[in-house]
């Protein structure tokens, strides 16, 4: 079993201002439970300082740390785009090969997780970009890419939960063709879609990132979702529309 960040499952959290504490403080147990959110940012800084300068120096031979912590301050503003290795390279003025290699020893330490978009036949997907997230949702500034990275950190825990204790084939992907239509997320099982999921903070009409992906896969869960939003219904093409506590207390 893989450990995961507390989640609102686990925490069984109840109202609409507790979803917002956990998403401002993030899901590690000791500024959440705290309840600071000039701690919660002293602890972030602090275990960002010692991934970099410790855990990574001591496991890794990399000479320039400081390069690898500006990477490092630099993901958290792309949280929720298509990531390109290729304009991290310029910016840190890095070869791509380095760029790579550090966001795979970030990856295995778990201070970051990358998704791989969805593609199908019959749908003109983008191949090859990847979307990263941090385990540490709080070091996410904008209000909108921070509540999209706790909800891909509750589909991940849930995921490899169904994975280790089912032995399941579920994976977790995202969707964006070349049309520029999106979808949040896309949860797979057995290779086929099993739910897509759409994040908002407010109320927002459905998206038509889902709406296209539902004509051309019928029957397949869609959720639109929102930190702040009221509404609680389901469009005639079968999207429910919902709070997010109301979709994240389904999980683990």
């Amino acid at each position: 079993m893989r450990l995961h960040p507390l989640s609102v499952a686990e925490l069984d959290l109840a109202t609409k201002k507790d979803l917002q504490q956990l998403t401002a403080l993030g899901g590690f147990p000791e500024p959440f439970l705290g309840g600071s959110r000039t701690e919660a940012r002293r602890w972030s800084r602090e275990y960002r300082t010692r991934l970099i300068r410790e855990d990574i120096a001591t496991l890794e031979n990399i000479h320039d740390l400081g390069t690898l912590e500006l990477l490092a301050l630099r993901l958290p503003l792309l949280v929720g785009s298509p990531l390109s290795i290729n304009a991290l390279r310029e910016d840190l003025q890095v070869s791509h090969k380095a760029v790579r290699r550090w966001m795979t020893i970030l990856e295995h330490l778990y201070a970051i997780f990358r998704l791989s978009p969805f593609g199908a036949p019959h749908i003109r997907a983008v191949k090859k970009a990847q979307k990263h997230y941090h385990l540490d949702w709080s070091l996410v500034g904008e209000e909108a890419p921070r509540i999209e990275n706790l909800v891909a950190a509750h589909l991940l825990k849930w995921v490899h939960y169904r994975q280790d204790a089912e032995g399941r084939e579920m994976e977790l992907r995202y969707f964006r063709d070349v049309d520029g239509r999106e979808v949040d997320f896309v949860l797979l099982e057995d290779g086929r879609p099993r739910s897509f999921i759409e994040c908002k903070v407010g109320d927002a009409p459905a998206s038509r990132g889902l709406r296209y992906l539902l004509e051309r896969f019928p029957g397949t869960e869609a959720w639109q979702i929102s930190l702040k939003g009221e509404k609680d219904f389901e469009t005639p093409e079968g999207i429910r529309v919902c709070p997010a506590l109301d979709y994240l207390r389904r999980l683990v």
